[in-house]
């Protein structure tokens, strides 16, 4: 047990599955000490045909949590030593289902003995100990059902790399990085328009000249990430949230969030009421952020982007 103290919770699977087996290797010995053929990992679905009486393999395994194919190769153990019996006919004629035989039936009565006897020993060890593992065991599932530790690791792992991310004004040793992060994601998925070409190829005239912003993202010291605002000249809207762009290379990082961010600050900053935004549902991971970031889906404004089928806008107002 020393190497899951140097370890740390990085075992935390490992010592599980060690606890795991213990409880396996005695639930044998259990067995035995009752003269039962049983094998441990047998119980749950023993359990529910007991319970329940005949069911389907499907019907088992959402029961109990485990595979079709892992519960097809119990039951076929268990038919081996008599006590299921496979391919039962339903009710309903195109369904095979699993079934308790007469000796299977008769090992229920015997192992209530065993119930009781087993979950006396398991209240006692509870008793004794500092923290109930039953209930812990319970919410653990609570709560990686509600998010999964893969989950919760690409989490840790973003806001740990987000640290390294910078988020810096534009200056002109940028002008390129800006393009062609844009040029990257356009020419994937859409083709150039001239609007593309006009604002990419001149940002200081048609967006810093005409009173908007743009903010670069550095990753390790080096630009992985763009966003701009764009001036607009429209009752609705002070300016338009455009023109963000992630490396690829970069993406996974939070980059996109802390982008929107902080431009989204920048428009408050500079007194903007609602900004603006359009894009493509095809871009999936892009809409969620915006949504995210508290983008609400409009339509009805006109686009100089044919690639364009959604528009979006944030009410900066509510915030104040």
């Amino acid at each position: 047990m020393n190497v899951f103290e140097r370890t740390g919770k990085m075992a935390l699977g490992s010592r599980l599955r060690s606890l795991t087996a213990k409880f396996t290797d005695d639930g044998a010995g259990i067995y035995g000490l009752y003269d039962m053929e049983f094998v441990p990992k047998w119980f749950p679905v023993f359990f529910v045909l007991s319970e329940d009486g005949e069911k389907t393999i499907t019907e088992i395994a959402l029961e109990i949590g485990h595979s079709q194919p892992s519960v097809t190769k119990i039951i076929k153990e268990m038919a081996m030593t008599g006590l299921v019996k496979n391919n039962l006919k339903s009710k309903d004629k195109r369904k095979n289902v699993v079934g308790l035989t007469e000796k299977g039936i008769a090992l229920t009565e015997k192992l209530k003995e065993l119930y009781l006897d087993v979950d006396s020993a398991v209240e006692n060890a509870i008793n004794q100990a500092t923290f109930n593992l039953w209930e812990a065991v319970a919410e653990w599932e609570f709560l990686l059902e509600q998010k999964s530790l893969l989950k919760r690791v690409q989490e840790q792992k973003k806001l740990r790399e987000s640290k390294n991310v910078q988020i810096v004004d534009y200056t002109p040793k940028y002008k390129t990085a800006f393009k062609s992060l844009n040029a990257e994601w356009i020419s994937k998925y859409f083709e150039m328009e001239e609007a593309d070409y006009k604002v990419l190829d001149n940002p200081e005239k048609h967006i810093l000249g005409e009173g908007g912003k743009i903010l670069v993202a550095l990753y390790n010291n080096e630009p992985h990430g763009v966003c701009a605002l764009l001036k607009m000249d429209d009752p609705q809207y002070d300016f338009e949230m455009a023109k963000m762009a992630v490396s690829p290379n970069a993406q996974g990082k939070n980059i996109g969030m802390l982008l929107g961010k902080a431009i989204i600050e920048k428009a408050k900053e500079m007194g903007a009421s609602k900004i603006y935004l359009e894009s493509n549902t095809i871009l999936k991971p892009a809409i969620n952020l915006y949504y995210k970031l508290g983008f609400q889906k409009i339509s009805g404004h006109p686009s100089p982007y044919k690639r364009v089928n959604i528009q979006m806008e944030l009410d900066l107002t509510q915030y104040r």
